[in-house]
């Protein structure tokens, strides 16, 4: 007698799992009284691949509240991004701090 394989349906009977979207991340900038205006802008259009206008507009909310939005992204991607960040300002010599939240 041949055994017969049976499929993950036919030994767990279970309703299929719905698949969920993957978590995004907010990736933040943080103000500072060091790190000039030019450099945060350079940033922003280099690491964000944002427009000169994004750029000033997210560099004038982060300078006047304290911390503004680069994006939302997932885990990897936004962990990629603070990384490239701070070693980016660190190599210039600017102490930019940047941070990621779950949105």
């Amino acid at each position: 007698m041949a055994a017969t394989t049976k499929t993950k349906r036919e030994i767990a009977p279970e309703r299929e799992r719905e698949v969920q979207p993957p978590r995004k991340y907010q990736v933040l900038l943080h103000n500072d009284h060091y790190t000039t205006w030019e450099f945060v802008i350079e940033i922003l259009e280099r690491i964000f691949h944002k427009s000169q206008e994004e750029a000033e507009k997210i560099t004038y909310f982060v300078h006047h509240r304290g911390v503004g939005i680069c994006g939302e992204y997932s885990l990897e991607v936004a962990q990629m991004k603070v990384l490239q960040v701070h070693s980016t300002a660190k190599a210039n010599g600017y102490p930019l701090k940047c941070s990621f939240k779950e949105v």
